[in-house]
């Protein structure tokens, strides 16, 4: 059966744009258990475990207490029938086959245990993590790190510290927290000034460890503002008082102060300061392990312009969950310089979603400003199918959107293309230095 021009010429571009390598921005893999270690740890990811959930199979049978790794690798893989049509589905496929050589058309109970010994075996060669870094294009992994990472043992050009910021932020009241941030900075923080201190002090230990952004996590009703110091200082005092019985709205306080500190503490340091807005936590507590929280739409990022316009040195990396606010985040990468649309974030992240997003964004960002994909993997095994995928919806949008209906060729597009993927990342997170 012949091809379509069409796919023909996407396969094309896309063949071309998989010879390049890139970093990966975000990630939450363990630079010290990098790989999975069996086919428990691939089928851990969130997206098994909430997918099979989510097609009615208890949550207490695959991830109840006592459980050993091979009655919960038993049981998700006996509900993966009613995942054939997803895109996770064929990220599993995707990887098992190209790097574990498992051909199979479907995993099952007659076939799991051949994937779970090749998982085993393969990853027992110490270099196995590196080995699928190279197959996937991948040369350096940017991480997720608490504030009091020691950030030892690992080589921090390839595994790229990140500072998180989410529990500082938004749970300080918690108890240890305060005492933590004491440790790891050196400073006391018992008063307002000696808590933006030991936030300073720890955004320096990262950079010194080669950190190349910091990130948070933000809730849909979150509003970034300028705080008085007079009402920081007595809502932080509040906290220190009650821990985490403090006031709402002294909480609130709190991190609305701490989060705008952020931002000046990642213009004074050169670091982007990656925001990801709009996920409520916990909506099904019933849910399996992360598979608990959901998008909300009810936000505009109209209410991060007073943070965009008070920072203008500071870049800032946006990923949204749903489509209305990627046109929003289109439209405000359109205005303001320091604005970059920044992946396609958690249930964004399947193809289709993808391609109306890249078109939205295609079509009015400069080009410079489009920082393609992340993978958000856990396992550097899921970088392959992930980044695999991206490129395949990339190509698709470059073949139809720009050499087919504007008439541009095939090496202005997969030029294009190698600015969302590969330049952009590397400038904007290595300021013109090489990755």
């Amino acid at each position: 059966m012949s091809v379509p021009a069409s796919s023909a010429l996407a396969a094309r571009i896309g063949a071309e744009l998989g010879k390049a390598t890139f970093v990966d921005p975000h990630s939450h893999v363990d630079p010290h258990a990098p790989a999975a270690r069996s086919l428990a740890d691939i089928l851990g990811y969130h997206y098994y475990t909430e997918l099979v959930h989510a097609s009615g199979v208890a949550r207490e049978r695959i991830e109840g207490a006592g459980l050993d790794d091979a009655t919960r690798v038993g049981r998700i893989v006996d509900g993966l029938d009613a995942l054939s049509n997803t895109v996770q589905h064929e990220w599993l496929l995707e990887l098992g086959r190209d790097l574990f050589g498992f051909d199979a058309a479907r995993l099952d109970a007659s076939n799991w245990h051949d994937l779970d010994a090749a998982v085993r075996s393969r990853s027992a060669d110490p270099q196995w993590a590196a080995t699928v870094l190279a197959r996937s294009r991948i040369e350096a992994v940017f991480l997720t790190n608490d504030f009091d990472d020691p950030l030892e043992g690992f080589d921090t050009a390839r595994w790229v510290p990140c500072l998180r910021v989410d529990e500082l932020v938004f749970h300080l009241a918690k108890p240890g927290v305060v005492e933590r941030l004491e440790r790891a900075s050196g400073r006391g923080a018992g008063d307002l000034a000696g808590l933006d201190a030991a936030l300073e002090a720890v955004a320096d230990r990262f950079v010194a460890r080669g950190a190349r952004a910091a990130a948070i996590s933000l809730p849909p009703d979150f509003r970034p503002r300028a705080v008085p110091r007079s009402e920081a200082e007595a809502a932080l005092a509040a906290v220190h008082r009650h821990g985490p019985e403090a006031p709402a709205a002294d909480r609130a306080t709190i991190a609305a102060h701490l989060f705008w500190h952020v931002a000046g503490v990642c213009g004074a340091r050169g670091l982007p300061f990656d925001l990801m807005i709009g996920v409520r936590r916990g909506v099904y507590p019933g849910g399996v392990f992360q598979g608990q929280d959901l998008l909300d739409g009810r936000l505009s990022l109209a209410d991060y312009a007073p943070l965009f316009n008070a920072f203008p040195g500071v870049t800032f990396p946006v990923s949204v969950l749903s489509r209305p606010l990627n046109h929003e985040l289109t439209a405000f990468a359109w205005i303001f310089p320091n604005v970059l649309p920044f992946g396609h974030w958690w249930y964004a992240n399947t193809p289709a979603t993808i391609e109306a997003d890249l078109e939205q964004r295609l079509e009015a960002v400069p080009r410079t400003k489009l920082l393609g994909y992340y993978s958000d993997m856990y396992k550097v095994e899921f970088g392959y199918p992930k980044f695999a995928m991206y490129r395949r919806v990339l190509a698709r949008v470059l073949a139809r959107r720009f050499v087919e209906e504007r008439g541009w060729s095939e090496e202005r597009a997969v030029d294009l293309g190698l600015d969302l993927l590969v330049r952009n990342p590397r400038r904007v997170f290595y300021r013109g230095g090489a990755a």
